[in-house]
């Protein structure tokens, strides 16, 4: 069974964003980074670093990167990581819209009243 993910609601998450100026969005990477690697079993990963990264020049680039990277070992669409990359540096809403509702599929799967089992995974 996969680790434990936090349900967490869009619409709540773009009042914090508003009302924080920001800063949640730092917050929300970290703590997704983290269940991340949880769910891809990578002791490697290290979520720490990358949320540094992202306050140093082109360390940022790296930074969505290797979350891209990750993201592509867990996501059942199979997003690539190249894709997922640039989408960080045009449109970063999107990765956000694209990880978290991936994530909240994957919360309801361990709470009572959710889906039994995930969807099969496409080759």
């Amino acid at each position: 069974m996969d680790a434990p993910v936090k349900y967490r609601n869009m619409w709540t998450q773009v009042v914090i964003v508003i009302c924080t100026l920001g800063i949640y969005v730092i917050y929300w990477y970290y703590k997704t980074a983290e269940e991340l690697q949880d769910l891809a079993r990578d002791d490697k990963a290290n979520p720490a670093l990358w949320t540094i990264l992202l306050f140093v020049p082109f360390g940022a680039l790296y930074s969505h990167y290797k979350y891209a990277e990750l993201w592509e070992k867990v996501s059942y669409e199979k997003l690539n990581r190249w894709i997922l990359w640039i989408l960080w540096i045009v449109f970063s809403p999107a990765v956000w819209f694209i990880v978290q509702t991936e994530l909240n599929k994957r919360a309801t799967w361990n709470i009572p009243g959710g889906p039994a089992t995930p969807p099969p995974v496409q080759p």
